[in-house]
Parts: structure tokens; sequence; C-alpha cells
């Protein structure tokens, strides 16, 4: 069974290739061959899995080796591949919901005409994160990573005719590289530290090893997740990226790309568990994403980049468990999975919107949908009540862990980062509402388009409505069903550890106050739109408001502090250069030539004015020696 693990890649590494090189001649069915590739690569892993079920927890560990990359000595890099129940839970993910969104992708892209080369990008895609999960070493983890960038600066520029997707794809690579940077600095702190990037001799390492250096590979590390997974600093390019097609922002924010930075923390628990600064900064950065995200939500009209919003702070809540070591790494994965579910659900289910109302995606000229696109509300309306963690359906199980989990850490820091998911369960609740009431209830606001053109809303066809139904399916089942006798937990505890914590307050308690929390928020996003007439034209609105609507200012932000401080500082470097250094280097040129100037006058080439010389320097010896004496 192991040698089938590298298949799992080469499926849809086959079919980019194909698809990509392939030529015209492969525009009619280059769709049907790309959703082909990436549906046998979810066979092969469902093969996989079922084998890895029949052996014992200690077993379930394959790997395949396929060539030594870098043989030189001193410097060992293969080509292998590890298959253990963390990157087995990721691969089914990836596979599965990754080919829902192929099959989503025929009818929405049915009329582009480079719909071939958008399957081909989906394929290289999946083969890149793919490759990302099964990498038994950091190198070809970070081959993996860089592919994914790539991949994603594809598909986000894919109608790269738009000014506003060319911009985004670009600010999505730059801000990348800057995570990017802090993966490459964290692999070669380990080479020098253990002499190897495999996980296996790094991770068992890590206990002879300096917290120091822990610290500053486990910062490094965060800061390549940060860039991934769209955490604060980092986070900027996530609003942009919705200028892509709709399937593309389902499969960079449900079950692909921002889910890699939490696979990086969780893969590498072992050395955040050895460096506990290196760890709270996790837990703090994931606490301000998750509020960070949560507020940016609630103030977009634009249904994609409210989503997004939404995803920011859903990560935020994963990498915030991530931060608590073995008391979430379970609960963190778990999230992801059922996150996966409801979320691609709900950016399909935007996308059907978006189809069929003349690709409009301003929510204050929605309202009324439910009667008009009736599969489409209820498969939304499922990944919404699943999101906000609605008893019984997948978010219920798995955020609820999370903020049991923050409570867990004990002390006053999990006094703290308890009462912040608590209140980003709150705030969840609202913008999700928000989301709901605009798009499916109330009056009718749709007006006609600058040609005069009115949508007439519709349901979206078969190939798009079963993947909605399928991931609806998922968002009401999957948490329940992993949570029956501890199910997950006991699946990933063998890779990850698990450490129960001390609870300040019990479970119940902390369910009840979960649910006092959605309730205010579903409360006050009723108040405020569903009992209101919405107005076409947003409002002015609270300071906050505005600065949500952008972002919370994180472009200004980073405009004035590293574009305008990059201007500054490079304004400075080159007046040091001009004043400081030329004005040394001119100036010794300058000493050299006067002092050489002088000299040479010397030099006059008169026999008398060198015996003048000789004779006053004899006198000045004669003199000096005479005054010695006398001395």
């Amino acid at each position: 069974m192991e040698n089938l693990i590298a298949l799992l890649v080469a499926a849809p590494l086959l079919g980019a290739a194909v698809l990509l090189c392939g030529g015209r001649a492969l525009d009619r069915v280059g769709h049907l061959l790309g959703t082909l590739l990436a549906a046998g690569s979810f066979v092969i892993a469902v093969v996989l899995f079922s084998d890895m079920l029949g052996k014992s927890p200690e077993d379930r560990t394959f790997s395949q080796h396929l060539f030594s990359w870098i043989p030189v000595e001193g410097f060992q890099a293969d080509v292998a591949f590890q298959l253990d129940q963390l990157s087995m839970t990721f691969v089914l993910l990836i596979s599965g919901v990754g080919t829902l969104i192929h099959i989503y992708s025929i009818g929405y892209m049915e009329h582009d005409e480079r719909r071939r080369r958008f399957f081909g990008y989906l394929n290289l895609f999946l083969a890149a994160m793919l490759l990302l999960v099964l990498a038994d070493n950091y190198l070809l983890l970070y081959v993996g990573w860089e592919g994914v960038g790539l991949a994603s600066y594809l598909l986000i520029g894919f109608w790269q005719h738009k000014p506003s997707a060319a911009t985004a794809a670009k600010k999505a690579f730059l801000v990348n590289r800057v995570g990017d940077m802090g993966l490459s600095i964290a692999i070669m702190l380990m080479f020098t530290t253990f002499g190897t990037f495999a996980f296996g001799p790094v991770l068992d390492s890590v206990g002879d090893t300096s917290e120091g250096k822990l610290t500053a590979i486990g910062l490094m590390l965060l800061l390549a997740a940060c860039g991934k997974s769209a955490q604060v600093p980092l986070q900027s390019w996530l609003g942009d990226a919705m200028e892509g097609p709709t399937p593309v922002s389902a499969l960079i924010h449900a079950a692909t790309m921002v889910t890699a930075g939490v696979y990086l923390i969780v893969r590498s628990g072992a050395i955040f568990n050895a460096a506990p600064d290196a760890q709270l900064v996790v837990t703090i950065v994931g606490a301000v994403t998750l509020l960070f995200g949560a507020i940016v939500g609630c103030a977009k009209d634009d249904i994609k980049k409210a989503l997004a919003g939404s995803t920011m702070s859903q990560i935020g809540y994963m990498v915030l468990a991530a931060g608590l070591g073995p008391i979430g790494y379970v609960f963190a994965i778990m999230h992801l999975v059922t996150h996966g579910f409801f979320k691609a659900g709900l950016f399909l289910g935007a996308g059907s919107v978006m189809h069929g109302m003349n690709d409009e995606v301003d929510m204050r000229k929605y309202g009324a949908l439910r009667k008009y696109m009736p599969v489409t509300f209820v498969t939304f309306g499922l990944g919404y009540l699943a999101i906000i963690g609605f008893p019984g359906l997948s978010g219920f199980f798995s955020k609820d862990k999370i903020i049991e989990a923050a409570f867990a850490k004990g002390g006053t820091e999990g006094w703290i980062l308890g009462s912040v998911a608590l209140l980003g369960a709150a705030i969840t609740a609202f913008y999700m509402t928000r989301v709901m009431i605009m798009t499916f209830f109330g009056e009718k606001r749709w007006q006609p388009d600058a040609e005069g053109h009115e949508p007439h809303p519709h349901e979206s066809p078969s190939s798009m409505t079963i993947p909605m139904i399928v991931l609806a399916v998922g968002s009401v089942f999957a948490g329940g069903f992993f949570s029956i006798g501890d199910r997950f937990l006991n699946w990933l505890e063998p890779v990850t550890g698990h450490d129960h914590g001390h609870a300040p307050i019990s479970a119940g308690v902390v369910t009840g106050a979960t649910m006092v929390c959605l309730v205010i928020g579903v409360g006050i996003a009723w108040l405020q739109y569903g009992r209101r007439e919405i107005p076409v034209v947003a409002p002015r609105g609270s300071l906050l408001t505005r600065a949500a609507r952008r972002d919370l200012l994180q472009d200004d932000f980073n405009h004035v502090v590293l574009v305008r401080g990059g201007e500054h500082l490079t304004r400075s470097l080159v007046y040091v250069d001009h004043t400081l250094v030329d004005g040394v280097v001119n100036g010794t040129a300058a000493s050299v030539g006067g002092l050489s100037g002088r000299l040479r006058k010397l030099q006059n080439g008169y026999v008398r004015s060198y015996a003048v010389s000789m004779f006053g320097g004899a006198a000045v010896i004669v003199a000096a020696t005479l005054l010695m004496r006398a001395v």
C-alpha cells in the first residue's frame, strides 16, 4: 500500500501537466479530465485510509522513498513521503473537498473560454497542497509550500484582464513571500542545529537543544504560518483574493491554502512544546486574528469578502488552539476539517447566488432569494448554522472544544483566551446572521445593472448544487460523528498527543456561555437587519464600521509603515551613501591627491635642490644627536 502514496500527488500533477501543455485540442474535455484525476486522488486516499484503519495505532505510519534529491556529503535531501493519521486527515479533506469544487467548477466556469487552463491550475493547486502535507521533511514541504503560492497566484489572477484581479494576485504573492522567508530561515536553523531537516530526527532531538534556538525556529515557523493562513500581521491579502473565480475562494479558504499554516504548527508541535515563549506568541496571534477577522466580516457588504473575514477569524480559532499545545492540537485539526465542509459550502453557495444574480456581490442588492433559490438557501443555511455553532451541527462540536481548551489552559492566560474565544463566537453569530438576512430574507432589492439588465434569480444547475448538498451533509453530521466516543481525538492522539489541561469551569458551563453568546449575536443582527429596512446604499456608519469596511486600516498601516517607511529608509540610505560613504571615499582620494601633489614638488629634477635636502637632513640628524648627548 505504501507504493500508492506517490500516486496521490502524481494524479493531479499529471492533470496539470496535460491540461496546461496539451493545447486547445483538450478544450472540450479538459474540465472532465481534471475532475477525473482529482477524483482519482481521492479514491486512492480512501483506499489508503481503509488500509490504515485495519492497523493498530502505532503501525499507522506509512513511508515511501522515491529518490535522493540532493545527495552530497553532509547534506542529504530526499523526495520521500510520510503518511500518518495527521497527514491522512489532510489528504482526505484536500482531495475530497477539492474534487467537489472541481465538479462545481464544471458548471460555474462553463462559459469561460479558458476553462481548460483553469482546471489545470486547480489540479496544480491540489498536487502542491498534497505534496506539502505528505512530505517527510521540511525541505520537501517547502517545495509544496511554494507550489501552493504559485498556484494561488495563478488562480487569484485568473481573470487578469481585470486590474483588480491582477493586483490581488500580486498582493497575495508578495505578502506570502514575507512568510516564506520565515520558513526558509527556520529550515536553515534546523539544519545548522540538527544537521537535518527530516521530521523524525528534528522533532526527536528537541530535548537536546537550547530553548533559545527552538524559540527562534518556532517564531520563524509562525511567521510562515501567518503568511499562508492569513493571520495578523500578514492577513492583508485574503480579502483581495476574492477577485478570483468563486471556486478558487472555496478551495483556498476551505480545504487547502489557509490550512497549511495550521498543519505546519501542529506538525512541528514538539518544537513549540519545548519553546513556551513561541507557543505563547502563537496563541496571541490566533486570539487577535479571530477578533480581527470577525470585526471585518461585520461591515462587509460584498458577500465573498464577508466570508473572507469569517475565514480569517475561524483560522484564528485554529491557530489559537494550536498554540495551546497538546491541550488544543486535536481540536485545531477537528475544527479545520469541519470548517472545510461548511466554509466550502458557504463559498459555493455564494457563487450560486452570484450565478443567479448576474455576478452581483453586493448583499444590499439581494433580498428574498430564498424564494428563487431554494436549494442554495437550504445548503447555505445549514453552513450558516454550522459556523455559528448551532447545537448538533459540526461547528458546535469543534468550536466549543476550542473554547473549552482555551479555558483549560488555566490561570489568567486561560481566562483571557477563553473570554476572547467566547466574544468571537458572539461576533460570528452576528455577522453570519447579517449575511443570511441580507441575502435570503426581506424584500427583493436588486436593480438593473449599468446596461439596464435586471437580474432574474434562478437555481443553479445540478453540477453546482450537488457538491453544495454533499458539503451541507458534512456541515451537519461531521462534528457529531467525530465526537462519538472521542473518535477524532483517539485517531490523532498517537501523532499530536493530548492533554486535558486544568479547566476552571465545567464543559457544561462553557457550552451554556457559548449558547448565550450565540443568541445575543443572532438577536442583535435580527434587530438591526431583520426588523429594519435595509438601504441599498450603505449608511456612513460609526468610526469602527468605517474602519472595518477598510479592513481595520490594514492596508493603510502597511502603506504608512512599510511603503512610506521603506521610501524614507531608502532615501536615508541614499543620503548616507552620498554624504558619508562617498564623502569618506572622495575625501580620502582628495587627501592622497593633495599630499602627492605636494610631495611631487620635491622631485623637481634639480641636483642643487637634492643637495640642499641632503644637507638639511644631515644637519637635523647631527643636531638631534648633539641634543641627546647633552641631555
